[in-house]
């Protein structure tokens, strides 16, 4: 069997084994962390959900108030006057036809959120077997079809995140 460092036992002793409110539980981490770098946290939540009923479903955004911690590269398609007002926003890529092609043809997928304009998602639509695995097909519920294209850029550079339920019994974030 094999041995767990010490301060791992020393966390474990501090730790009861029950569920714990919010409330309780944030201070509690502070206090047993030991690691010298930002320790993951994994929150478990029974929401009592059954996933075969539509209307149960859990999904959404939220922007973090402290962003992710990391920058996301942002990918806008769109046309017109909406390209500019993309790029000042802040967008890394902006095109039209011209980055629908480039995906289709050398599969280019070096960007994490997609945003689109409604007129444009018809190109876009051809890109499902390309965007869809990967998770970054643009989904109106998600607010990345939209045509306020600079607000939903500044939105996934702050650090919105989609949550959902999981196929298992907890939800993901």
């Amino acid at each position: 069997m094999r041995k767990t460092g010490k301060n791992i036992e020393k966390a474990r002793k501090q730790v009861e084994q029950r569920p714990y409110v919010l409330a309780d539980a944030v201070p509690l981490l502070q206090k047993v962390k030991f690691a010298k770098f930002d320790e993951t946290v994994e929150v478990t939540m029974r929401l009592g959900v059954d996933p075969k009923h539509a209307d149960q479903m859990v999904r959404g955004t939220v922007v973090l108030p402290h962003g992710l911690g990391k920058s996301k590269k942002v990918l806008v398609i769109t046309s017109g006057d909406k390209l500019r007002e993309a790029q000042q926003a802040g967008a890394d890529f902006v095109g039209g036809e011209d980055m629908v092609e480039k995906i289709t043809k050398e599969n280019w997928t070096d960007f994490d959120a997609l945003i689109a304009t409604p007129d444009m998602m018809k190109s876009v639509g051809r890109l499902g077997k390309v965007l869809g695995p990967k998770g970054l097909m643009p989904n109106p519920k998600t607010g990345t079809v939209t045509f306020d294209v600079g607000r939903a850029v500044q939105e996934v550079k702050a650090g919105k995140v989609e949550l959902r339920r999981a196929n298992t019994s907890r939800a993901a974030i």
